[in-house]
C-alpha cells in the first residue's frame, strides 16, 4: 500500500477489511511498536538483576499490550477510544520504577521482593488515570503543556544515562567502555539514523529493528553474542499477582506524578489519532473518545500490575502507520491485539530478545530516549515562550538536574523527602507545577527571543 494523506483513507474507522489486508496492516503496527513494548522490561530486568524472570516479564508485557489494544479498538462499556490505539509499556515510568527497585534492593530485598514493590506501586497508580478520565478538563488547567513538556524533558534526560551505561557494556562489567562495546553501540545507532533518513517509509518504519539486527550480527561475529540454551516453560499463561503485593507511599508519590503527566501525553496521541481517522477533535464525541481512551489506559495499567507487566500507555508510533497505510479501521486494532497476545504466550520469544548485547541495546535506546527529550521540547514550545515560561523552565531544570547530579544534596532530609525529591523528574516536575500556579501570567510578558534556526 502506498502512503496516504490523512484525509485519504482506504479503510475508514468503521470499515471491515478482508482478513488478509487486515492481518498485513496489523503486522506493520506490531513491527513498528514491538521494540518499544519489550525494551522497558528488558532494561528494568537487566538493571535490577531480574534476568531469570525476563522472558516472563516480556511475555506479560506483550499479552497486556494485546489486551489493552483490543479494549481500545473494541470499546466495551465506554472503555476504549474505539480507534486503533496501540497500548504498550511506557518509557516515562522507567526512572521512578528503577529508583523504587534500587530502594528495595538497598534494603536487602531479592528479585521477587523488588517486583512485588514495583507492581504494587503500579497497581495503585493505575487508578489515577481511571479517576482522572472523568475530570480531564480540570486536569489540563493544572498541568499545562509547559509543565508536562518540562517533565517529559527531564524524563528523557534521566533515561539517557541508562542508555549510555548499556552502551558502555552494562552495570558493573569488567570491560565497561571498551572500544568493542563503543563500536557496537555506534554501529547500531548509525544504522538506525541511516534507515530513519531513508526515502522509503517502509525502511524508516523498521529502522530500530534493523539497527538492533545489524548490531546483533556484528556482536555475533565479534564474539560478544552467544546464544544461551532455553530451558524454561514454552507457554506462559498470566498468573495474577505472581510476586505478591507491596507498597511504600514514599516511593509511590513520584510514580503518581508520572501517571498524571502520561495522561496528557495520551491525550495528544489520541487527538492525533482522531485527526488521522477523520474523526472530530471537538464536541461531545471527541470528549467521549478521550475519556474512553484514558480509561482504557488505566484499565490496561491495572491488568499490567496484576499480571507482572510495567505500566501501559497509548503509543504514538501507530499514528504514523495509519497515515502510511491509509487504514484507520478499528477492526484492525482487534487483529493487532490478537497478534501481540499470541506472541506473549511464548516466553522463548522473550528469551531470544534477552540475548541482545547491552551495547546494542544502549545504541538503540539512545535514539528512543533522545526522542523523549525532543518530544518534551516540542510540547513546551507549542506556543512562544514568555519570560515567565523561561523562568519556570530554568528553575525547574536547575533544581531537577542539580538534585540528580548531586544526590547528597538531600542527605540530611527525612527519608520520605529524599524519596520524593531525589529524582530530577519529581523535584523538577513539582517545582514546575508550583511555579506555574503561583506565578501570574502577565499580559506584558513578551515572548523570549528565539535562537537562530539551525540548518538540517
Amino acid at each position: 500500500m502506498s502512503a496516504q494523506e490523512p484525509g485519504d483513507l482506504i479503510y475508514g474507522l468503521e470499515d471491515k477489511p478482508a482478513p488478509l489486508p487486515a492481518f498485513l496492516t496489523a503486522l506493520q503496527h506490531v513491527l513498528a511498536s514491538l521494540v518499544g513494548i519489550i525494551t522497558p522490561p528488558l532494561i528494568v530486568g537487566s538493571v535490577l538483576g531480574l534476568n531469570a524472570y525476563l522472558p516472563w516479564l516480556i511475555s506479560m508485557s506483550l499479552i497486556v499490550s494485546g489486551i489493552g489494544t483490543f479494549l481500545q479498538a473494541r470499546r466495551f462499556f465506554g472503555i476504549g477510544a474505539g480507534m486503533i490505539c496501540l497500548q504498550g509499556t511506557s518509557f516515562a515510568f522507567l526512572s521512578v520504577i528503577l529508583a523504587a527497585g534500587f530502594s528495595v534492593k538497598s534494603k536487602g530485598g531479592g528479585p521477587e521482593q523488588i517486583m512485588a514493590m514495583i507492581f504494587g506501586l503500579s497497581l495503585v497508580a493505575a487508578f489515577i488515570p481511571v479517576v482522572v478520565s472523568r475530570f480531564l478538563g480540570q486536569l489540563r488547567k493544572v498541568i499545562t503543556p509547559l509543565v508536562s513538556g518540562t517533565v517529559v524533558c527531564l524524563i528523557g534526560i534521566s533515561l539517557i544515562k541508562v542508555s549510555i551505561t548499556d552502551w558502555g557494556g552494562g552495570h558493573n562489567v569488567k570491560d565497561f567502555g571498551a572500544p568493542g562495546n563503543l563500536l557496537l553501540g555506534l554501529l547500531t545507532l548509525g544504522t538506525i539514523v541511516l534507515f530513519s533518513r531513508a526515502q522509503s517509509r517502509w525502511l524508516r518504519l523498521g529502522a530500530v529493528i534493523m539497527g538492533i539486527a545489524i548490531g546483533c550480527i556484528a556482536a555475533w561475529f565479534s564474539g560478544k553474542l552467544s546464544w544461551q540454551p532455553y530451558n524454561q516453560a514454552w507457554i506462559a499463561l498470566p498468573q495474577p499477582f505472581r510476586f505478591g503485593f507491596d507498597f511504600d507511599y514514599s516511593l509511590f508519590l513520584p510514580l503518581a506524578l508520572i501517571s498524571l503527566i502520561s495522561i496528557l501525553e495520551a491525550v495528544g496521541d489520541l487527538t492525533a489519532n482522531c485527526l488521522l481517522s477523520r474523526q472530530p477533535i471537538e464536541g461531545e464525541r471527541y470528549v467521549a473518545r478521550l475519556k474512553g481512551g484514558i480509561l482504557a489506559d488505566g484499565v490496561s495499567c491495572i491488568l499490567a500490575a496484576m499480571f507482572s507487566a510495567l505500566p501501559s500507555t497509548t503509543f504514538a508510533q501507530n499514528n504514523g502507520v495509519i497515515q502510511m497505510t491509509g487504514v484507520a479501521s478499528r477492526h484492525v486494532g482487534i487483529w493487532i491485539g490478537a497478534l501481540l497476545a499470541f506472541l506473549g504466550l511464548f516466553p522463548v520469544f522473550g528469551a531470544v530478545v534477552q540475548q541482545i548485547p547491552a551495547p546494542v541495546l544502549g545504541g538503540a535506546t539512545l535514539v528512543m530516549f533522545g526522542s523523549v527529550l525532543a518530544a518534551g521540547i516540542r510540547i513546551m514550545t507549542q506556543s512562544p515562550l514568555t519570560r515567565r515560561d523561561m523562568l519556570i523552565i530554568a528553575v525547574s531544570f536547575g533544581i531537577g538536574l542539580g538534585v540528580e547530579a548531586e544526590p547528597e544534596f538531600l542527605s540530611h532530609l527525612p527519608p520520605v523527602c529524599k524519596s520524593l525529591f531525589g529524582s530530577a523528574i519529581t523535584s523538577g516536575g513539582l517545582m514546575a507545577m508550583l511555579l506555574n500556579l503561583v506565578l501570574p501570567a502577565e499580559r506584558s510578558d513578551a515572548p523570549a527571543a528565539s535562537l537562530p534556526a539551525v540548518e538540517k
